[in-house]
């Protein structure tokens, strides 16, 4: 399980100072993208030799909203690890530990050049294992 901060920020919030429903998908995101930066994965590393992790699938559930200048917590989990994708449960909570968001993401891995699946680089399949 991984953990990640956020603070809304007002630029988050609609005209009536909840976070914007799009917005929860940023976070998801950042919080993925910290997790593997703490395992060492860095992306712009994977990009350079043209790989890519992009969201194939994801199915999201809004529970409750947050507002501007409220601390999120982010947490991530691996739920399915395979040749090609990623499968993370993701849940946000506010400072109450109340879910706000719950979601499941399938991330693929794609040769960028060829805008086609490949597999996970050896590498981050390595990382990603020892977190299961």
């Amino acid at each position: 399980m991984h953990r990640h901060n956020i603070r809304v920020y007002y630029e988050d919030t609609d005209a009536g100072g909840i976070v914007y429903y799009a917005n929860y998908l940023k976070f998801l995101e950042r919080a993925r993208t910290e997790w593997l930066r703490e395992l060492g994965v860095e992306q712009d590393s994977l990009l350079e030799q043209s790989t890519g992790f992009v969201v194939k699938h994801l199915e999201i559930d809004y529970q409750s909203a947050a507002r501007f200048n409220e601390l999120l917590v982010v947490e991530s989990q691996l739920a399915s690890l395979k040749r090609t994708s990623l499968m993370f449960d993701q849940c946000i909570y506010n400072h109450n530990n109340r879910p706000l968001v719950k979601a499941r993401v399938k991330v693929a891995c794609v040769d960028l050049s060829a805008m086609r699946p490949m597999p996970i680089p050896d590498f981050v399949l390595g990382e990603l294992s020892g977190v299961r």
